[in-house]
């Protein structure tokens, strides 16, 4: 995947049938749902792929324990499909994981045994293995350090954990692989309309300020937090459709929660649930719902949202958290659909919404990461027809995303690379197995993977989401930041002063 090859093909192109504003899950998925059913399909992101709320979640593939507390049995079942489809998929992105939530009255321990019984039930054929009532003894096993004092046992079950930023790359990968053209660092400026129906977007692109024009059949904003500022392009006049609610999470050593499982705590005092999940070799615990008044692209965690993490998971696990101990603190905005009168977001359903705007364009909102490949298959089809394209079936559903693998050994570093690993392992055996620094996990072979095959075009890019390294040791990755910087200026031929404004940048988000 080439930046400047994409280019070429957004030139070259005079006719899209399927043009898709928005390189999250979403975008990017229903751009392989698009490009598979054979239509020409163009993909922009005015940033990086998965810059925002994509490569910000809890790192989970499940259905959703909650919702079935919540009554929304249907978007349980959906998700849970989903989970399984992905796992099979994209092996090397996704993969089971053990979860145990523990029970501090004696009926908890039937109330939630009983509830994941029927979770499990609604996952049918694609479960990933019964769940378990537990003892006190083998609960405190599983979760070291937790406290013990009215502890009456607990229950585990098996959800899906995957890499969010690492399935974004895989999916823009495969939507290139089978012929779509995506683009990131391309943002749209405006819409193109003729006789009053949107037939195309006016594009800036980022890097060169260069400007173009797509003409397309169909446009669909799939912008995530920021889908009413394109909608507004098309009716300014409508009232926003999307209210933000930011997620935090924090990062810690593994020391402060050993072991494989993950931990899930039930409710927390804003009526959310808390997970702390191993992921990376270190350990992500979130997350909070607190709403915001509009949508930023950095979205900054409070202070205050960083002590309920930590108090509440000090609750639970008694090993020393302090807020000195946190590697890293990351957050990001859900686009959680509005319902009239309702002001708390930690009650907002998270299923999606599809509509079309005055001008013709397909919108979709909502849903979450579990559900991107359904919400494609919805927003393709609705696309379809709006469009009156010539139909085909959906392929989605069993089609392997680039890197799949028959086996996957999870003590390889590279294996979320899948299939491209070994022509990493040649880069570092050609004499790139340096780390970039001591305390991460990646040599810079990964930087001139990220650079030559991947479209990573900033520091930030290679540091944040191609690795994960600045959300598993953000002092770290600012350490790592010159090499990265010096690598990519050789191989993307920029200069000295290119450098020094990445490094500027970078550091402004790591801080």
């Amino acid at each position: 995947m080439n930046r400047s090859q994409q280019i070429q093909q957004l030139k070259t192109t005079n006719h899209w049938d399927i043009i898709i504003i928005g390189g999250g899950a979403t975008g990017l998925g229903a751009a392989v749902d698009a490009a598979a059913r054979g239509y020409k399909t163009l993909l922009l992101e005015q940033y990086d792929f998965g810059k925002g709320t994509s490569s910000r979640s809890t790192k989970l593939i499940h259905g959703g324990v909650r919702y079935m507390q919540q009554g929304n049995f249907r978007l349980v079942r959906d998700a849970l499909r989903e989970r399984g489809l992905l796992l099979k998929n994209a092996p090397h992105i996704a993969h089971p994981l053990k979860l145990v939530l523990p029970a501090y009255r004696w009926w908890e321990k039937l109330y939630y045994g009983l509830g994941l019984k029927v979770y499990n039930f609604l996952s049918a054929k694609l479960s990933l293995g019964p769940s378990e009532i537990l003892s006190i003894k083998k609960t405190q096993q599983y979760i070291q350090g937790l406290d013990g004092k009215k502890l009456s046992g607990g229950v585990a079950y098996f959800d899906g954990q995957f890499d969010d930023a690492r399935l974004c790359i895989s999916l823009a990968l495969t939507a290139s692989d089978i012929g779509g053209t995506v683009l990131n660092y391309c943002k749209v400026t405006g819409l193109i309309h003729d006789l009053g129906k949107v037939k195309g977007v006016h594009i800036k692109d980022c890097l060169t300020n260069e400007e173009y024009e797509a003409r397309g059949t169909v446009v669909v904003n799939a912008t995530g937090v920021f889908v009413d500022e394109v909608l507004q392009m098309d009716d300014d006049g409508l009232a926003k459709s999307v209210t933000p609610s930011q997620g935090i999470h924090i990062v810690v050593d593994k020391k402060f929660f050993p072991g494989d499982q993950a931990l899930f705590i039930p409710r927390t005092d804003d009526g959310r649930v808390l997970f702390a999940v191993p992921f990376h070799e270190k350990v992500i615990i979130g997350t909070t719902d607190t709403s915001v008044e509009s949508a930023e692209i950095e979205p900054k965690a409070l202070d205050e949202e960083v002590e309920f993490v930590i108090n509440h998971f000090k609750r639970y696990v008694q090993t020393g958290l302090q807020r000195s101990d946190v590697k890293s603190v990351f957050a990001g905005l859900r686009p959680l659909v509005k319902i009239p009168g309702q002001k708390k977001t930690a009650v907002l359903p998270r299923d999606h919404t599809i509509w079309v705007s005055k001008g013709g364009m397909v919108n979709i909102s909502g849903g979450k990461w579990t559900t991107y490949r359904k919400m494609a298959q919805e927003v393709i089809l609705k696309a379809h027809y709006e469009g009156g394209l010539a139909y085909t079936r959906c392929q989605t559903e069993t089609m392997k995303l680039h890197g799949w693998m028959k086996k996957v050994d999870f003590t390889d570093p590279l294996h979320y690379y899948g299939s491209d690993a070994a022509a990493i392992r040649f880069l570092q055996h050609q004499g790139y197995s340096q780390l970039i620094h001591p305390d991460l996990p990646y040599t810079v072979a990964e930087v001139f993977w990220a650079v030559g095959n991947e479209m990573a075009m900033t520091v930030e890019d290679v540091l944040s989401r191609r690795t994960r390294a600045l959300i598993l040791d953000a002092k770290a990755a600012i350490a790592a930041a010159p090499l990265v910087a010096d690598i990519m200026m050789k191989e993307l031929n920029k200069d000295e002063q290119w450098k020094e404004q990445q490094l500027s940048d970078f550091y402004k988000v790591a801080e």
